[in-house]
């Protein structure tokens, strides 16, 4: 009897999932206007992308990359220095191609969507509200004017696969659109913030990391309601409730040290 592939569940919620059989992958998309852009957004990057085997709404299949994910959120990881700088390498390729036609969100839809955020958060006592206002404050370098680039939208570790110290490929497009560069950068980087060095080392331009620490805190932010509301965990060890407490502790750090006046005596 010939050997029967297994299904594996990679992601699932009420909005899409994501299976694996053998080297393929099946994506099932409610909203086929997230398929449209993942499928054109593919077909424009200059980076390597899967290739599209066929499509059948709500269906869309994938192969599978060659190597394994540079990374997961929450755990270490154990791909090379030169991996993570190839990481940022092609993200500096993608940014540098010419804008997708369709736009992204803008700074006043950002900034609006923040807002309620912070107040769910503190009105559900999902976090206390002083870790909240560190890093809404944090957040706030992220919110000013910037250049638009092409993005990849949610360039997450999970999403880039590596062979050895070479870029296979980068998954899961549906977010693709005009937007900041710095964005990308911190999405790859959340939770690892010990390998942005080497991911600026990649990406060969000059960067203000305060920026990307601040998208750290806004990404962070934004997502723990729609974590909690799909069923995932965003206080698991290492994922996002633990980059906003880490980031409000590094907040507070800065904050004492400049309160203090040459000699370490303090002001108040």
């Amino acid at each position: 009897m010939a050997e029967v592939e297994q299904v594996e569940v990679v992601v699932a919620h009420h909005e899409r999932a994501t299976v694996r059989v053998g080297e393929v992958f099946l994506k099932i998309d409610a909203d086929q206007t997230r398929t449209d852009v993942e499928v054109e957004a593919m077909a424009m990057a200059p980076i390597p992308t899967p290739e599209v085997l066929w499509r059948k709404p709500p269906v869309l299949a994938l192969a599978a990359l060659p190597g394994t994910a540079l990374g997961r959120l929450g755990e270490p990881s154990t791909a090379s220095a030169a991996a993570w700088a190839a990481a940022g390498a092609a993200a500096r390729i993608l940014h540098d191609a010419p804008l997708p036609p369709w736009p992204g969100r803008s700074l006043d839809e950002i900034a609006s969507q923040l807002d309620g955020e912070c107040e769910w958060l503190v009105d559900n006592s999902v976090l206390p509200a002083d870790v909240v206002t560190r890093n809404r404050r944090i957040a706030e370098a992220a919110l000013r004017p910037w250049t638009p680039v092409f993005t990849h939208g949610d360039l997450q570790v999970t999403h880039v696969f590596v062979d050895g110290d070479e870029i296979t490929g980068v998954l899961d497009w549906s977010e693709a659109a005009r937007g900041d560069a710095l964005y990308d950068l911190a999405t790859l980087t959340l939770g690892h913030p010990e390998r942005l060095d080497d991911v600026l080392a990649g990406y060969g331009t000059d960067v203000d990391p305060d920026v990307i620490r601040a998208w750290w805190s806004l990404r962070s932010l934004l997502g723990v309601r729609w974590l909690v509301e799909h069923g995932f965990d965003p206080a698991s060890p290492g994922c996002e409730v633990d980059v906003l407490r880490a980031q409000a502790r590094d907040r507070q750090q800065r904050d004492i040290q400049s309160c203090r006046v040459p000699g370490g005596s303090a002001r108040w």
